[in-house]
């Protein structure tokens, strides 16, 4: 259900890169199958780079699984998010995956161009780009009024000084106890 067009998307994004088949021709004939539950898809490297579908029930070279509530962080390239992909199989086939993730840039404008025309798609894009900037500061925002509430008006988080403060008081209470022991024995031995 899942395969076919997640495997038509993959494949426009790597010819419209170009640079990618090239990566991916490497790996002709391997296999790599996908989980993101519920769904899982299999995939299999052609000759020049591209994919086809593979059996559900292919044997994968490699796999990654991946969390649903990771797809938005990884559409947005954030960096953390690739460190939590799980993935198993042929070492240099997950690492060329995970570059590709990386690096790979869908040209939305050349899309929308060929639909709208070039100057509607750049300003369509242009749009999507500050809209997303500002969804982006405005879970920042959100995010720091959050912690400043709960540490400020609600302190039900503790703030760094805080805890820096009580392993200073513990480490003071510890070498108290020790100089106190001493003491002790040096009483009991007179």
């Amino acid at each position: 259900m899942l395969s076919k067009p997640a495997v038509a998307a993959l494949n426009h994004l790597f010819v419209q890169s170009g640079w990618a088949l090239q990566r991916l021709a490497r790996f002709n004939g391997k296999t790599a199958r996908f989980n993101i539950a519920p769904f899982s898809f299999a995939c299999t490297i052609q000759d020049d780079g591209t994919l086809r579908v593979a059996s559900q029930h292919a044997s994968a070279d490699a796999s990654c699984t991946i969390s649903p509530s990771l797809l938005p962080r990884l559409a947005l390239h954030d960096e953390a998010a690739y460190d939590q992909i799980h993935g198993g199989g042929d070492a240099a086939l997950l690492a060329e995956i995970i570059f590709l993730g990386r690096n790979l840039r869908w040209d939305a404008a050349y899309d929308i161009s060929r639909v709208a025309g070039d100057i509607a798609a750049e300003r369509l894009v242009q749009l999507a780009h500050s809209k997303q900037q500002q969804v982006r500061d405005a879970a920042l925002n959100l995010s720091q009024a959050v912690a400043e509430y709960w540490t400020e008006e609600r302190p039900l988080l503790a703030k760094p000084t805080n805890i820096a403060a009580l392993g200073q008081q513990i480490n003071q209470l510890h070498n108290d106890i020790v100089r106190l022991e001493q003491r002790i024995n040096r009483l009991t031995l007179s």
